[in-house]
């Protein structure tokens, strides 16, 4: 499961897909101008989002 910490203040993040409660994943998405986005998915395709933000910057992923 991807879990998101802030680098911060340490409070941390655990998703789960609302549609099928699978753990979400972590993944990197390529833009087309080559820079890379760091996202949670679900492992059955419903999606995809930004990591959560926490005090003013995107909390970082640690895979547990």
């Amino acid at each position: 499961m991807a879990t998101y910490e802030c680098s911060v203040c340490g409070m941390g993040v655990n998703a789960t897909c609302a549609k099928c409660d699978a753990p979400l994943e972590h993944d990197t998405l390529t833009l087309d101008d080559g820079s890379s986005v760091h996202v949670s998915k679900c492992p059955n395709d419903h999606g995809k989002i930004k990591p959560p933000l926490c005090c003013g910057q995107d909390m970082v992923c640690t895979i547990g």
